[in-house]
């Protein structure tokens, strides 16, 4: 008996790609990408797996529906509701393939930090020869700690990246209770404020939930050295981009760096566009 899959709209580009490649790999499956509600709704009767975002309509839409892929790594605050928590279907994200690309772009931004290549670069732009100096000195990683909040898979790999480059890695994990080698010294959630002042660079992995929601606000800047370098990758629900702004432009913090944010796109009108030594990439890092 064949199997069906539908890709739930809307549709990335590259799913026309993929799909002859699964037909290759799954012989006897029906894929489809319908692109309108109703045509979804339809092809959801009798529909085995689905990749996407439901929605109760939809999840109503599908009895016979055994596995969900979500479209993310973290999936967003909201992607779990009552119907598809009751629903029977298995639902599964994204494990790993992510690691390596993302703890690289975290690693990028340390490094320029380091370095300060993001501010020889506005130099270079303006055709100045121009040597920074303080409060623009280099780091020296092997003297650094980095507090890495969320030591998933993507937070695991980087911190063997910085135990590579000599860094000394704490963590902070809600539900990991053992401590991957990397990692020097492992805390749960209830010690971040304990931990923060004694980091040199502060990186967010974690996902967007109600307890993680508007967890990095203006009373945890409060508590990070005013050397220290903010790295947000995980969600950008988990900061107050407000109080960054406040707390970059009153020096409370040295620098940031951020590839997601409270709002996306950021608007073009935010003041963080020019805050200082801050690094804004567009959701870019997977």
């Amino acid at each position: 008996m064949a199997h069906k899959f539908v890709f739930l709209p809307p549709h990335s580009p590259l799913v026309s790609q993929w799909i002859p490649r699964l037909l290759d790999s799954a012989p006897g499956w029906s894929i489809v990408a319908p692109e309108s509600e109703e045509d979804t709704r339809r092809e959801l009767a009798d529909a085995d797996a689905a990749f996407g975002t439901m929605d109760p309509e939809l999840i109503a839409a599908a009895p016979n529906l055994r596995w969900l892929q979500a479209p993310a790594a973290a999936p967003d605050a909201g992607y779990y509701f009552d119907e598809l928590i009751a629903h029977p279907t298995k639902v599964t994200n994204f494990r790993e393939i992510y690691n390596d690309h993302i703890s690289v772009q975290i690693l990028t931004y340390i490094l320029s930090f380091t370095k300060h290549t993001h501010l020889y670069r506005d130099y270079q732009n303006k055709r100045e020869w121009h040597k920074l100096d303080a409060p623009y000195h280099e780091s020296f990683l092997p003297e650094s700690t980095v507090l890495i909040v969320g030591v998933g898979g993507i937070g695991t790999e980087t911190a063997r990246l910085c135990k590579a480059l000599g860094m000394h890695v704490l963590g902070i994990d809600a539900r990991r209770e053992d401590k991957p080698e990397w990692v020097d010294d492992m805390f749960g959630p209830d010690q971040l404020d304990a931990q923060l002042p004694n980091a040199d660079f502060v990186v967010l992995t974690i996902p967007h939930t109600p307890q993680t929601e508007g967890l990095i606000d203006a009373s945890k800047f409060a508590l990070m050295k005013d050397s220290a370098l903010f790295i947000n990758i995980g969600r950008g629900m988990t900061t107050k981009l407000d109080d960054l702004n406040d707390a970059l432009r009153s020096g409370g913090i040295a620098g940031a760096a951020l590839d997601v944010y409270e709002i996306e796109p950021l608007p073009a009108d935010h003041p963080l566009w020019d805050a200082p030594n801050t690094i804004l990439t567009p959701h870019i890092a997977a």
